[in-house]
């Protein structure tokens, strides 16, 4: 028996939250350094020379080293940390320009370094899940939890039936004094079937992505690869092919993300649409898709002789009419298109309507700063659901 001494002696347990000053994060010199020249690498495409120019001229006007720490120890630091390396020829001299300097690139732990910032950039610290596979709205057989239950059925799996909440179904209409378990009292939770996709992110460098002074291909770039590593590291089970189309079209890999960099090109819309419906055909996978990112009007074709067919002027009727061809053939194929136009003009946005409704795709008129997270948005929402 409690006295009366020690119920005044008790304390009850404070809970509740504790709010104090926000105190920021330090950063090493590195670490700051290391921020702005991610940024800058990726602007120069992988050039490790015209970053450090730039990473020079910001530190001449915002003093971002010591005395103690300078540019050429942060060199040292990103060698030592296997972020960059030197260069050599076959007949032992380093560097590919011939002025004694020596030559530096990046090495594949930067790449990953680039992507996985680009990811958290755009779309937020997303940490990796386990299985990593797409629901859909179909209920079955699958090994992903729905949170629902139904009665048991004859021919259920023993492993999906809930000991929880059958046992609790036991105790309400059995009582604990007269306690068992009859088939009755049994059910099972519901799993959702899992799909998994296959994409393909066409990707426009065309010479308009770099003109009138707006730097497009960079935002594009850092897209692709938070894309990429959202995929690999969230979703490995699907697939993601990444492919770019000027004059023609053609495949790269994920880790050449980082050197991406427009060209004198046209935009040859069909190619790039041929080369990634080609890469589809060969996915298993029943969900299959198309982003492509791009700014201009279709303006090249390739003919059957080999020679290319070029009109920048407008709107060309016979390569949109092939366009209009490729949508529809993609339609047929249960291949919808998602189209994230990057310009404004009037007459572009009346192209993209008209090719978005022979796919039955969609389409987003979209600026540079949030493409991102609509990529992003339109991906999720597409793994919720079956693609037919």
């Amino acid at each position: 028996m409690n006295t009366a001494s020690e119920n005044k002696d008790f304390q009850p347990k404070k809970t509740g939250f504790i709010f104090t000053k926000h105190t920021p994060k330090e950063q090493s010199i590195f670490d700051r350094l290391f921020e702005v020249f991610q940024e800058l690498i990726t602007h120069t495409s992988g050039d490790f020379d015209e970053a450090m120019d730039w990473l020079r001229q910001l530190d001449e006007e915002y003093q971002l080293t010591t005395e103690d720490y300078t540019l050429d120890d942060f060199v040292q630091e990103l060698k030592d940390r296997g972020f960059i390396r030197e260069e050599f020829k076959p007949d032992g001299k380093n560097g590919t320009k011939g002025d004694g300097k020596g030559g530096t690139s990046i090495t594949e732990k930067l790449e990953r370094s680039l992507r996985k910032r680009a990811l958290e950039q755009i779309f937020g610290k997303i940490k990796r899940s386990g299985a990593g596979n797409h629901k859909t709205k179909y209920h079955g057989v699958g090994d992903e939890q729905a949170g629902e239950f139904r009665n048991y059925q004859f021919g259920d799996a023993l492993e999906r039936i809930s000991m929880t909440e059958s046992l609790r179904n036991a105790q309400i209409n059995h009582g604990i004094g007269d306690f068992h378990l009859t088939e009755n009292d049994l059910v099972v939770e519901e799993t959702m079937y899992k799909a998994q996709m296959s994409t393909v992110l066409m990707i426009d460098i065309s010479h308009s992505m770099i003109l009138y002074g707006e730097d497009r291909i960079t935002p594009a770039k850092k897209v692709a690869m938070a894309l990429s590593e959202l995929i690999t590291t969230r979703y490995p089970k699907d697939t993601l092919d990444i492919l770019v189309f000027g004059n023609d079209a053609w495949p790269i890999k994920i880790k050449d993300l980082p050197y991406l960099n427009v060209g004198p090109y046209h935009t040859n819309t069909v190619a790039g649409l041929q080369l990634a419906m080609d890469m589809l055909r060969r996915k298993r996978n029943t969900n299959k898709q198309i982003f492509m990112i791009t700014d201009g009007k279709p303006s090249c074709l390739r003919l059957p002789d080999g020679r290319y067919y070029k009109n920048s002027n407008g709107l060309d009727e016979y390569i949109v009419n092939k366009c209009y061809m490729m949508a529809r053939q993609a339609r047929k194929l249960h291949i919808p298109i998602t189209t994230f136009m990057i310009a404004s003009d009037p007459y572009l946005q009346q192209f993209v309507d008209h090719f978005t409704e022979a796919n039955h795709g969609k389409a987003f008129y979209t600026g540079l700063q949030g493409l991102g997270e609509m990529i992003f948005t339109d991906y999720e929402n597409n793994r919720r659901k079956k693609l037919r």
